[in-house]
């Protein structure tokens, strides 16, 4: 994202920061050395050394991950350290994640960010979403919800998304009169933030656990993921079904009355300049190779990287010249590169096999129920999101995944995108960055957010969840 955009972000993070350091002890950071140090001498006594070692990583850089004790590079950074000092694995298992596509595709999404940023088209983008919200409260959070889920067709990174729309949401609740503790702020500001968050991961490159599966997939087993068929997969039920549900709860939970002023603004009926015409053509170029992918074959995410190359091509003027020295969150690059890389070190270990294993011995799996296995693989992803995060999702369950395919009698397929089913189910907020960032930027109550999470998850698992599942054996996926 542009540099005016990172601005508040930024501010937020240093202020997360201080307030961590200034009111919370260290002995959160010693309990978790602690652990993993018991961690991996009891897995020593059943385990090789390697496995061992590999057991109390992963600990470490989930349990760090999950409760943000230190900033999300930290651990990838570790992880990279620790491993190659004590080899646990090869060079190129351990760095799986710069060599994937995944990684890439993060990097373009950054690139497209400050890009539309730099050209203005996210101000053209705003004019024209206060020329079409009306005067209906119901219309308007309904339209915010979908203006939000277009955007994740846009701007690959979650965050981003957010901090793009969060302060644009925010001065038009001002606009329309809506104070800070009023409902209708609350609902213009969590249509936003779920409206672009949700529907999101059922958009291959839209957010982080989307494109950490579809990475850690493609380097475990060599099988990257079609931008169509995933779309056509979750799109209609984690996507759509998803975003109406959403609606009605927010509507639900958050009733108020109509806008107290009309929107009186002027838009400025300026030609595109030709910089925005510009990006607009890469942006449109791009898009329909990801749609298109079926096709050509070609990854996501090296599309994705050719796009910002002609994104960064000084002549064209659609970056600005320090766009790679300051628009770029290399500590989410390397979130993403440490967790793939994580999930490679696990599979190359050994240990995916004997935690399978176990599952085995726990869970009821059966080879003649589909839909009984479909339903326990997405509860164990559930458990492994509410524990961990949603990152942590890909990290574990992905290099199990050819083993669980075989005692289910599922494809790997199947059993790989139960994930999706799992990860796109949030309870609480903690569990996701970008909601934690809007909570941030639009001084949103964790209340509020929390509230929105449970009903949402409720819906999702009594409603949506069955309904997928009908989806997915009409598509022959089971």
């Amino acid at each position: 994202m542009s540099h005016q955009n990172h601005t508040p972000q930024s501010s937020v993070s240093t202020d997360n920061t201080s307030l961590k350091t200034t009111s919370k002890p260290n002995w959160p950071l010693y309990f978790i050395l602690i652990i993993t140090l018991a961690i991996t001498a009891t897995a020593y006594q059943f385990l090789t050394v390697s496995q061992a070692l590999v057991s109390g990583l992963l600990f470490i850089c989930i349990a760090f991950w999950a409760t943000s004790l230190v900033p999300a590079y930290w651990p990838a950074l570790g992880l990279f350290t620790f491993a190659t000092a004590t080899q646990l694995a090869p060079n190129n298992v351990i760095f799986a994640g710069f060599s994937s596509s995944t990684f890439w595709l993060l990097f373009s999404g950054m690139i497209f960010g400050a890009a539309i940023n730099h050209t203005g088209l996210n101000s053209r983008a705003t004019r024209l979403l206060m020329m079409v919200l009306g005067n209906s409260y119901q219309g308007t959070i309904i339209k915010i919800a979908f203006f939000a889920m277009g955007l994740a067709f846009l701007i690959p990174s979650g965050v981003g998304r957010i901090v793009l729309i969060i302060p644009i949401i925010a001065s038009l609740a001002d606009h329309f009169g809506y104070d800070k503790h009023a409902n209708g702020r609350k609902a213009m500001l969590l249509a936003a933030a779920f409206g672009t968050f949700l529907p999101a991961f059922s958009i291959l490159p839209a957010n982080a656990p989307n494109m950490l599966l579809s990475g850690m997939t493609e380097a475990l087993y060599d099988t990257p993921f079609s931008y169509w068929e995933y779309l056509l997969l979750h799109f209609p039920v984690l996507g759509l079904g998803k975003l109406i549900a959403t609606i009605i709860v927010i509507l639900w939970l958050f009733p108020d009355n109509a806008p107290s002023q009309a929107i009186q603004v002027s838009i400025e009926k300026s030609a595109m300049t030709s910089v925005e015409k510009r990006l607009l053509w890469v942006l449109c170029g791009c898009f329909a190779l990801w749609f298109t992918d079926a096709l050509h074959h070609i990854s996501a995410g090296w599309i994705g990287l050719m796009a910002a190359l002609v994104c960064l091509w000084p002549k064209f003027g659609l970056t600005g010249k320090n766009c790679i020295d300051k628009d770029l969150q290399y500590g989410t690059l390397l979130f993403a590169a440490g967790i793939i890389g994580l999930s490679a070190i696990i599979a190359d270990s050994g240990l995916g096999r004997i935690l399978v294993n176990y599952l085995t011995d726990v869970i009821p799996f059966s080879p003649h129920s589909p839909l009984l296995n479909l339903s326990l693989l997405t509860f164990i992803s559930t458990c492994v999101a509410v524990v961990t995060n949603l990152a942590g999702v890909p990290a574990i369950m992905t290099p199990m995944a050819e083993h669980l395919a075989d005692i289910t009698g599922l494809s790997k397929n199947a059993v790989l995108m139960t994930q999706v089913l799992a990860f796109s189910n949030v309870l609480l907020p903690y569990q996701a960055p970008p909601l934690i960032t809007a909570i941030a930027l639009g001084n949103l109550s964790i209340g509020a957010v929390s509230k929105v999470c449970l009903a949402t998850f409720v819906i999702t698992s009594l409603i949506l969840l069955p309904i997928n599942f009908l989806w997915w054996q009409c598509l022959s996926v089971f």
